[in-house]
């Protein structure tokens, strides 16, 4: 009898098992019909036309990006537009995952759940896609970048519209290169989208989260001063700084991006509340996305760091990583009174839903600090940008807020140039990033990035 009863209850925990599956099979076709489609490997596509047949993808102005033509997918006419655009559009081989016509490659080539692409290409859905780039703005940005390795990112911090995304390097997507072992470092990394796809060491912008964690943990943070005397010994090793600034506020520490009094002010603040400072930032967090496109997560862990890391680390040194994207969202943040819109790049896929409006990632706030706390970065970004304006730098002409950062990445290697910040202008209401790699200085590498693309924006020059 207990036999009987052990085979029975085996039959019935296989039975179980497989209608378990059954449906979790039938719940994940429904639900991600399109990753499978989407995939470079999927044969069926590639021998039912692929992007061959796929539709258009424009601007947010019209101007189109790319189309297909006699079975042959086609890319914009100017070469530099192309390859400006080429990590937000893609190329015929998909190996950019994060691009468009990787992405969204069940709505460019009319993919139906239950015809397949068995439907006449006269009855498939609307199969154009519209993205809210502006090319000009784009191309604009990939040619200050002047063939450095970098990213650059705008968006609108009202409404979440990505209007620039660019990533270096490139190549021209309408004649790809043939990459080899012989020549695959002059094309390291083409394939990553650095504005969404990678993470950098942040140098002083970092500073921004520091300042943020001070202004939040230490009551006195604006009565404090702070003496520079070029270099500060913290948990037996020594900080350094650009220049010895002498005895200073935590505000004129800010506008003077001081080593010594960030360090100092990391020590202050706690391991375990800088990081919960930098988490509520977006530090950390796998979740962030544009439109349906991941962010790469950056990294902060100070939680068990000694007191010299900690230090480094509340300067934008040790092991921390940002992504360029997740940088131009805490500034829209602080132009925000503490939340961050998030940021889109598709406009419209062709999709019933987004013919409804019902979409994904428009207008979902992340909040990220206090509307006090983002306040006070906004007093002391709005003070630096009056310095660098004072050196000669601008955006486009515009009020703005900002952040400049150089970060040491060792291995003999010039440092990482970074620009950060927002437009004040209603109008114009632009968070942007900018990233150098191997750049030097922030203020001479990617502050003309920035302008060059907001520019074009906001001039049509």
């Amino acid at each position: 009898m207990k036999r009987i009863m052990t085979r029975s209850l085996i039959v019935w925990i296989v039975t179980f098992a497989f209608l378990g599956g059954l449906i979790f099979l039938g719940v994940r076709i429904v639900l991600h019909n399109d990753e499978w489609v989407q995939q470079p490997f999927n044969g069926h596509m590639a021998a039912s036309g692929g992007l061959a047949k796929a539709g258009r993808i424009y601007d947010r102005n019209g101007t189109l990006l790319a189309h297909s033509e006699n079975d042959t997918r086609l890319y914009h006419d100017n070469a530099s537009t192309r390859e400006a655009l080429l990590h937000v559009v893609g190329d015929n081989s998909l190996n950019i995952s994060t691009a468009i016509q990787s992405r969204y490659r069940t709505s460019l080539t009319g993919y139906s759940f239950i015809l397949g692409l068995g439907l006449p290409e006269s009855l498939r859905p609307n199969s154009d896609v519209k993205l809210t780039v502006d090319a000009d703005a784009c191309r604009a940005a990939y040619e200050a970048l002047g063939g450095r390795k970098g990213a650059c990112v705008v968006y609108n911090y009202k409404t979440g519209e990505v209007l620039c995304d660019v990533s270096a390097p490139g190549y021209d997507p309408q004649y790809p290169p043939d990459i080899t072992e012989e020549n695959e470092s002059e094309y390291d990394g083409v394939y990553l989208d650095n504005v969404v796809s990678s993470t950098f060491t942040p140098g002083s912008t970092f500073k921004i989260i520091t300042a943020a964690a001070a202004v939040e943990n230490i009551p006195d943070i604006y009565s404090q001063t702070f003496s520079c005397p070029g270099s500060v010994e913290i948990g037996g090793n020594t900080i350094t700084c650009e220049s010895a600034h002498g005895d200073q506020s935590f505000s004129e520490a800010f506008a003077n991006s001081c080593n010594c009094a960030f360090a100092q002010i990391a020590v202050q603040v706690g391991g375990e509340k800088m990081q919960a400072t930098a988490e509520r930032m977006g530090f950390n967090n796998k979740e962030l996305r544009m439109s349906d496109i991941p962010l790469a997560t950056s990294h902060y862990d100070a939680k068990k760091a000694d007191e010299n890391s900690l230090a480094w680390s509340g300067i934008g040194q040790h092991e921390d990583l940002a992504n360029p994207m997740l940088m131009a969202m805490i500034c829209s943040a602080v132009a925000n009174n503490g939340s961050a819109v998030s940021p889109y790049i598709v406009e419209d896929d062709g999709k019933l839903l987004d013919k409804l409006g019902i979409t994904i990632n428009k207008m979902q706030n992340t909040e990220m600090m206090s509307a006090d706390t983002a306040a006070r970065l906004h007093e002391l970004m709005k003070a630096s940008a009056e310095g660098y304006s004072w050196r000669g730098v601008s955006v486009a002409g515009l009020d703005f807020c900002a952040k400049t950062g150089t970060a040491e990445v060792g291995e003999d290697k010039e440092p990482t140039a970074w620009f950060v910040g927002f437009t004040e202008d209603e109008k114009h209401p632009y968070a942007f990033a900018a990233v150098v790699l191997e750049g030097g200085y922030g203020i001479d590498a990617a502050t003309p990035v920035v302008n060059a693309a907001v520019s074009k924006l906001v001039n049509g020059w």
